[in-house]
């Protein structure tokens, strides 16, 4: 979380504790405070507060929304790109209707052309709006104009998106829209969905009717504070160009690496692609065997999804990409943010270098604590 975060998190931990829905004073204030941050997200994402639900997670603020859409749509399937995050995938593969996963290209945009034939037998669509592994911005405008001449109700996961790029959900057009506060040094444990005004919604929490019956529970005010406050300051530092600055500390640590190691390679659309990310390969380089020796060294990056971290297997984004096993195995994905310094990025560039060369010539002896898999 940025500093000034926190600092607006903390009156509503240890302070006020009251419940937004009381009718006395001090539950008054914490509406008042809940207002205010619902205006700041809706700010964000051009919407209008009334439209903006809290969630407990980026993943609720999905499955709330895919729910509605199951709940409320006809017969036909339900579209959804192959590299949907894990929150669409497993609601989808879940629910009793037909699923059509769009494949991508291998630059990891989606095929408008089987998107668009998908659309003539769907019910609603889901599509995310930037990968969360790679960074690749999805052709949404595209997609969701096609959706639009079918009739059919459109969610994206914005998740990765809200906070680095321009997000308005008037210009694209989209009916819902899910968002999580730490992706834009908000606290974690906290995400909205964006609610179309006059779109039939069912809720998928049902209680007390909180968020206007939308979503029930006693809301976590200070989650709920801070989120409001980070998107104020996103909105801000989108505004004066602090994602330009991001993506040259990106750049300038793609350039150094790729400069100082052999056989690396950056992954995805280049142009299209979220200013914090890099996704690169190592060639004979084991990322699972990388990950430990920058973890060591003080670098923090993973091998696809921080959800997904942990697994063995290839993540589905990559392989759907077209990537062999093997190939895939050998992906990293780097992230920086406004909080970085250049100092940083160089530092974290030369243990990249030191590592993939310290990793190879452990490989060449065929010796070492990895286990490393040649195809």
């Amino acid at each position: 979380m940025l500093p000034e975060v926190l600092e607006a998190m903390l009156p509503w931990l240890h302070g006020n504790h009251a419940n937004p829905s009381g009718v006395y004073r001090a539950a008054k204030l914490a509406r008042k405070a809940m207002d205010e941050a619902r205006g700041h997200v809706a700010e964000l994402i051009g919407a209008d507060a009334g439209e903006i639900v809290f969630t407990g997670t980026g993943t609720e603020s999905v499955n709330t929304a895919l729910r509605s859409l199951d709940e409320l749509t006809g017969e036909g399937s339900a579209i959804v790109s192959a590299i949907e995050h894990s929150a669409v995938l497993r609601f989808v593969e879940n629910c009793k209707r037909k699923v059509s996963k769009i494949p991508v290209h291998a630059d990891g945009r989606v095929d408008l052309d089987a998107f668009e034939s998908a659309c003539a037998t769907a019910a609603y669509v889901s599509v995310m709006s930037a990968n969360n592994e790679t960074g690749v911005i999805q052709p949404l405008a595209e997609l969701i104009a096609i959706a639009r001449e079918h009739g059919l109700p459109i969610h994206s996961d914005a998740v990765q998106a809200v906070g680095k790029i321009p997000v308005d959900v008037r210009r694209e057009a989209v009916d819902l829209l899910s968002i999580s506060g730490h992706k834009f040094h908000g606290p974690k444990g906290v995400g909205a969905l964006y609610v179309r005004s006059g779109l039939d919604f069912h809720a998928m929490i049902h209680g007390g009717g909180q968020e206007n019956g939308r979503r029930s529970g006693t809301e976590n005010v200070a989650g709920i504070v801070a989120m409001g406050e980070a998107a104020r300051r996103a909105k801000i530092a989108l505004e004066t160009g602090e994602a330009e600055r991001i993506r040259e500390m990106r750049d300038a640590f793609e350039n150094l690496v790729m400069g100082g190691v052999s056989g690396c390679m950056r992954n995805g659309d280049i142009a299209f692609r979220l200013p914090n990310t890099s996704h690169l390969s190592f060639e004979s380089c084991d990322a699972a065997g990388l990950l430990i020796l920058l973890d060591e060294a003080g670098v923090a990056c993973s091998a696809g999804s921080a959800c997904m971290t942990g697994k063995r297997q290839p993540s589905h984004v990559q392989l759907a990409m077209g990537l062999s096993e093997v190939r895939a195995k050998t992906r990293l994905r780097f992230s920086f943010s406004r909080l970085n310094t250049r100092d940083e990025v160089e530092k974290a560039a030369e243990i990249t270098i030191r590592a993939v060369e310290k990793l190879r010539r452990v490989q060449g002896t065929g010796i070492g604590p990895v286990a490393i898999h040649h195809g």
